[in-house]
């Protein structure tokens, strides 16, 4: 495996140097902010990956104010109570993209935000999970949530700001050219060399999951 100063001059080199390399990268939000994160917007972030997971993003672009309108804000208290009259409003509804099985995962991933407010809400529980342990927090997310364990998991919580690696095609073909995994990831064994890989990275370069994960994908 590669230092992660010769995968960035890889990348760097792709990209037009290092100062342009570097304008492409952002970095995530603190805990401190992700804490102040309404825990409507976790639902709705966790709804909209949800939709777009194997369905054209831009017409869930399109369509999101009607979402916002159907569930109510995202107010959490109110989808998590969402009944059966509510399901045939909403399978009726144009506004939305009407997908039974994804509109049931609004429903459980309310549930899943409400069991976080014991701890201290979505925001500081999610928000604050240790970078180190991201997989953890994908797991965590697989086991309590409801289809945000795996890719789709990753880009909310990349778009809300977490700190976070996204296992797209580049990337997995980055950490296949660096030995880590021989395919993509889907096994615990396999995620826990991704993991240490990204701790490693993290400790060289002093930088962020998010910032490491964008770096890949433009190596390749």
């Amino acid at each position: 495996m590669r230092p992660f100063d010769e995968i960035f001059a890889i990348a760097a080199d792709r990209k037009g140097g290092p100062a342009a390399l570097e304008a492409q990268l952002t970095k995530p939000k603190s805990a401190a902010d992700l804490a102040q994160v309404p825990e409507d917007r976790w639902l709705a972030q966790f709804t909209k990956g949800v939709f777009q997971a194997g369905f054209n993003w831009q017409v869930i672009e399109n369509k999101w104010e009607g979402f916002e309108t159907a569930f109510h804000g995202f107010d959490v208290d109110r989808c998590a109570f969402l009944h059966d009259e509510d399901m045939d409003r909403l399978m009726s509804n144009t506004d939305i993209v009407r997908n039974g099985p994804k509109i049931r995962t609004v429903i459980e991933n309310a549930h899943f935000l409400q069991s976080l407010r014991a701890e201290g809400g979505a925001g500081k529980v999610l928000g604050g999970w240790a970078a180190t342990d991201y997989v953890g927090l994908l797991d965590f997310m697989k086991k309590g949530g409801s289809r945000i364990g795996g890719n789709t998991g990753q880009y909310a919580l990349r778009f809300l700001g977490k700190d976070s690696f996204i296992l797209s095609r580049d990337v997995v073909a980055r950490l296949i050219a660096e030995g880590v995994v021989d395919k993509q990831p889907t096994s615990k064994g396999a995620m826990k060399k991704v993991q240490e890989a990204f701790n490693i990275w993290m400790e060289q370069s002093g930088r962020s999951l998010t910032e490491i994960s964008r770096v890949l994908a433009m190596s390749v």
